[in-house]
């Protein structure tokens, strides 16, 4: 089975509201979403978590035509340079155009077999998948009223307790003034009684600042925090003044071996290049002794690459972030994922496990032509350009 055509498809997946972090407000985020066709007439699927990376996946694309799709070591010589330094082509941008096209060939060997990402990965070693709640301060959207208070922030997560049994949270905090986050954190603490709770910085704190809140938050009963500060020399000089688990989504082992921060790696499957760097990256974090989860704002089409790896590595017992609640959209049949009770189960078809809706394909892409890549909120502070550190 070799590789007929390579499509990409810039889609922008909405929120029912949008969120605001330290980067500003999002209503919607941008993927690519990739399709490899076989000259079997199979269509494989993938996903660009980063944005319009439509014409370097469809460029690098361009270069495997007639390549067998179980063939990944020429794929990723032919699309990746074996040197982190060129100096006519971005390594780290044909890595994450890669990771998406590489899902992609794995979802068109399982169809072809009749088996699972998990199953070829060697057998799930679970069904279902823990998952974190996630919430923020969010602006009101076109049927949703959003969040602007820290007392309505804590409402929502006593909501989602009530009728989906969330069993953690997480969420963003170095957004607003300090003092507004430390209430709204009391809230939540009251509201969801002992369950874990997890922060998100952003890395928007500085070391200094961080110093200085982590100790108050943590009053109110925080498990695990993500990206404090911005750098791993930065987390280890914060790091006497908290125990709990530091994660963050820059993956450097020399680095974390010197510091001895951070615990926790968090990624995608599309940074460190795909499935099979993905799953090299979970063996060295159990071999270190270093956690590692998947963190969240893909469409169906990633979750479900990342659900099934999480159902085939035993060591990905951490809950996972998600935004599942908060999409309005999907460009899978039958999306969004709705986890209850923490958990959402693994897909069970062959491949990847979900399908493509083309009607929601084409509605996803109209939407990024008409908003543009990563919009804000109406008339709000936009993701490339408020982020400031305090």
């Amino acid at each position: 089975m070799r590789i007929a055509a390579v499509r990409a498809t810039p889609v922008n997946i909405p929120f029912v509201a949008p969120y605001r972090f330290g980067y500003g407000s999002l209503a919607s985020v941008t993927k690519t979403i990739v399709e490899v066709e076989s000259d079997t007439g199979l269509v494989g699927l993938g996903e660009v978590a980063d944005g319009d990376r439509a014409a370097d996946v469809e460029a690098l694309g361009a270069r495997l035509i007639g390549l067998d799709v179980r063939d990944l070591d020429t794929a990723q010589a032919r699309c990746v340079p074996g040197y982190h330094y060129s100096p006519w082509a971005d390594k780290l941008a044909q890595q994450r155009a890669f990771g998406g096209i590489e899902t992609a060939l794995w979802d068109l060997r399982g169809q072809d077999e009749g088996a699972s990402i998990a199953e070829l990965l060697g057998g799930p070693v679970r069904s279902e998948v823990a998952l974190t709640e996630y919430f923020s301060l969010r602006y009101p959207g076109p049927d949703h009223p959003g969040e602007a208070t820290p007392a309505e922030v804590a409402a929502s997560c006593a909501a989602w307790l009530a009728e989906f049994d969330s069993p953690i949270f997480e969420g963003k905090v170095g957004t607003i003034d300090p003092e507004e986050e430390l209430e709204m954190v009391r809230l939540i603490r009251a509201a969801i009684g002992d369950r874990p709770l997890r922060l998100d910085v952003n890395g928007s704190w500085l070391p200094e600042t961080a110093r200085r809140l982590i100790p108050r938050f943590e009053e109110h009963g925080i498990d695990a925090w993500e990206d404090p500060c911005e750098t791993y020399e930065e987390f280890a000089a914060i790091r006497d003044v908290t125990d709990r688990p530091i994660s963050t989504h820059v993956i450097d082992f020399e680095r974390r071996r010197q510091l001895g921060v951070p615990d926790v790696f968090v990624t995608n499957l599309n940074d460190p290049g795909g499935i099979r760097a993905v799953v090299a990256i979970v063996r060295r974090c159990e071999e270190e002794g270093a956690g590692f989860r998947f963190h969240s704002g893909e469409t169906g089409v990633g979750s479900a690459a990342y659900l099934q790896l999480s159902a085939a590595l035993p060591w990905l017992d951490d809950p996972a972030q998600t935004l599942f609640r908060w999409y309005a959209d999907d460009v899978i049949e039958g999306g969004p994922f709705v986890p209850r009770h923490g958990v959402v189960p693994v897909p069970t078809g062959p491949g990847l496990g979900v399908r493509l809706d083309p009607a929601a394909l084409a509605r996803c892409h109209q939407r990024y032509l008409d908003e543009g890549l990563f919009p804000p909120a109406a008339g709000k502070e936009s993701y490339a350009d408020h982020f400031v550190r305090r």
